[in-house]
């Protein structure tokens, strides 16, 4: 009879945080985030750039600039893939207690997670759009979120 209790209150407490997890990430909460990510993106950025031109020299004409320019790409795609495969969240959505999920409520493939960043730097090649998208969507995702059928949820 104990056992029986105890399940019970393991399944309400599971409930009720599956409930609390789910909420919808607010829109100011969301760009917080995203203002916390460009942060972190700066710095990763300059980190590598210093190292590629203490390797390769100078980086600002030709092969070498659009060489450099797909390095700090690749860099930024190791950093979220990883991210988002492993926990689903980036150091910014960990301060801002958001994670990234997909329909399923788990952590991304990698092949989702490759997908949303493709996704998401198309966006950001068309001026943002899928990102000024969560202005008008209902739950505040991301068009490249939207398409791919992961969100943000809330965590503790």
């Amino acid at each position: 009879m104990r056992l029986l209790n105890k399940s019970k209150v393991m399944n309400a407490v599971k409930g009720n945080n599956l409930e609390k997890s789910n909420q919808k990430i607010g829109l100011l909460r969301l760009l917080a985030a995203c203002v916390y990510e460009f942060l972190i993106l700066i710095a990763l950025w300059m980190a590598t750039a210093w190292l590629f031109i203490t390797l390769f020299g100078d980086a600002t004409h030709n092969y070498k600039r659009l060489f450099l320019q797909l390095v700090l790409w690749l860099v930024a795609a190791a950093y979220f893939v990883w991210c988002w495969i492993k926990s689903g969240q980036t150091l910014a959505t960990q301060a801002w207690k958001i994670k990234l999920v997909n329909s399923a409520g788990t952590t991304l493939s990698v092949r989702q997670a490759v997908g949303r960043y493709v996704f998401a730097s198309v966006s950001t090649l068309i001026f943002g759009l899928g990102f000024f998208w969560a202005i008008v969507d209902k739950d505040h995702c991301f068009l490249h979120d939207r398409l791919l059928k992961s969100r943000f949820i809330s965590v503790k």
